[in-house]
């Protein structure tokens, strides 16, 4: 092997015979600077797996939640609108309709009847009525400020009469046989009017 003088009389090898031991530290930092990239990436790529299963999880809890409460609400409200029995609220014309047809005296006391709840044990008052108003003159209304409470709808009614308009009163009207019918107790303030009261 060649050598270098040296003024202490010790020889080195040639640098070419160096090389290969000065090129190991490279070859063991390339590897190190390739083993963190390797858990880089892994660690980033665990992150997204995680981050997409968060959101996975996320999407699949609110999926879960959303059709828990529409399975809570949904028989709920049905229940409301089946137990309750509620209705809309009547038309104020189609309230007016059942009065304008119970004063008219030339509309049979038979039909009559079924304009008011239980309206078979008011006959003889309603025949009365009749003969009352065939005298008398026309009778009108005006219904507003309709409300409904369950199965009884209440409005504001003004009466005119040929003497004139009353002050608005309250009358009320069941839901029966899928219609309104006037109420036995306001049949019976109809009545009193006309000289025909509900003694019973």
């Amino acid at each position: 092997m060649l050598a270098s003088p040296n003024p202490t009389g010790e020889t080195f090898p040639r640098t070419a015979e160096r090389l290969p031991n000065m090129h190991r530290p490279t070859r063991s930092l390339r590897a190190g600077i390739a083993t963190a990239v390797a858990v880089v990436a892994l660690a980033a790529g665990l992150v997204g797996c995680s981050d997409d299963e968060s959101t996975d999880t996320a999407a699949t809890s609110s999926a879960v939640a959303t059709s828990a409460a529409s399975a809570t609400t949904g028989p709920a409200s049905a229940a409301t609108g089946e137990e309750g029995h509620s209705h809309e609220a009547p038309a104020p014309d189609e309230l007016q309709a059942t009065l304008d047809r119970f004063a008219d005296p030339a509309e049979p006391a038979t039909e009559k009847t079924g304009l008011v709840v239980d309206g078979d044990k008011r006959l003889a008052n309603i025949e009365a009525m009749n003969a009352a108003l065939g005298g008398y003159g026309a009778l009108t209304f005006t219904v507003t400020d309709v409300t409904v409470e369950g199965e009884t709808a209440t409005a504001q009614v003004v009466i005119t009469s040929p003497h004139g308009p009353a002050p608005a009163m309250p009358l009320t009207w069941q839901h029966e046989d899928d219609s309104w019918k006037i109420s036995d107790g306001s049949a019976c303030t109809l009545l009193g009017f006309a000289q025909a009261p509900c003694l019973s």
